[in-house]
């Protein structure tokens, strides 16, 4: 078969939700999905979701006597027998996923079991995203909102969907570093630190990234990995990467009991301007006021950003 990724995942998708009764389900579920807006001082977005299908992503028991205790449901021998895929560089699987937030959303996982760390895998996010063109490829590290840490893997879902990408030409932004044609920002003022690497040369970018990898170290906690989610798509003419610093996995509010508790769990999808809530009275209740304090709780502190900020910019 000799047609493009994009086209034998269109093929996959139309496929999928129409003989894999799960799929068809809950992408129909989609329909009956509820959102709502909080518009925070005219510049800027969060959207809300309120969709109980995600409660076995949002509340997925992470730890290791968990993770040891169940089958891998990213392994190839362990997928549904109605799950089929599309084989990318011959070492991933593009899988439609069955619990879906975006129309269109896709789980890639690697075919080799292997622990969810980004560093060796990125510039091949960035493959992933140019062969995907009107999806935004995301990554939850293993204590960032990722399900499965114990199998590497990537999501897409379609463009269109987060705020951010609609956000980003008008926030407020601090030039890092920059080439004629690759550029480095920082946004402050956004509930949560981003750093923003446009460009179209994919070594310059991979080097960037090592060295945000490297350096943030420093700042945030960082075993197994910095804490990090990240968003990457190819827009035609450049990659625009989203990286998202953090300091916690959940906020407080995840492990209270009872009127307290509120069952968010933020990922890539929620630093991208739209939460996941897979419990109605969570969608009911999250305000203005509670958004920043969550995101307070889980981006990375003032003091470590500024200093990371001066060492980026510093590197030649």
């Amino acid at each position: 078969m000799n047609n493009t990724i994009i086209q034998q995942v269109d093929n996959l998708i139309t496929e999928q939700l129409k003989n894999w009764p799960l799929a068809k389900n809950n992408f129909t579920g989609l329909q009956k999905v509820v959102t709502r807006e909080i518009d925070f001082n005219d510049k800027f977005k969060i959207k809300i979701q309120f969709n109980p299908e995600r409660i076995r992503s949002s509340a997925a028991k992470v730890d290791a006597k968990s993770i040891q205790e169940r089958k891998c449901f990213l392994c190839p021998a362990h997928l549904p027998e109605e799950q089929k895929g599309v084989e990318f560089l011959d070492k991933y699987l593009i899988l439609v996923n069955p619990f879906p937030i975006f129309k269109r959303h896709l789980t890639i996982p690697l075919k080799e079991h292997t622990d969810q760390r980004i560093e060796p895998h990125f510039g091949e996010m960035m493959q992933l995203a140019k062969a995907l063109p009107g999806f935004a490829v995301f990554y939850n590290g293993p204590l960032c909102g990722a399900s499965a840490p114990d199998h590497f893997h990537f999501q897409a879902g379609n463009t269109g969907f987060m705020p951010i990408e609609q956000e980003i030409v008008s926030l407020k932004n601090t030039i890092l570093k920059q080439t004629v044609d690759n550029q480095m920002l920082a946004i402050d003022e956004y509930l949560r630190k981003t750093i923003v690497i446009n460009g179209d040369d994919s070594k310059i970018i991979e080097q960037w990234f090592k060295e945000v990898l490297e350096l943030i170290k420093d700042y945030i906690p960082s075993d197994p990995e910095p804490m990090l989610n990240i968003l990457t798509q190819w827009t035609g003419t450049y990659w625009q990467v989203f990286i998202f610093p953090r300091k916690k996995h959940r906020p407080d509010q995840f492990f209270k009991e009872g009127n307290e508790q509120i069952l968010l769990s933020p990922a890539s999808v929620d630093f991208g301007g739209v939460l996941i809530t897979p419990r109605e009275e969570d969608f009911n209740r999250l305000d203005e006021e509670l958004i920043r304090d969550i995101f307070h709780q889980v981006t990375m502190d003032d003091g470590g950003w500024e200093e990371l900020k001066k060492k980026l910019s510093s590197l030649e």
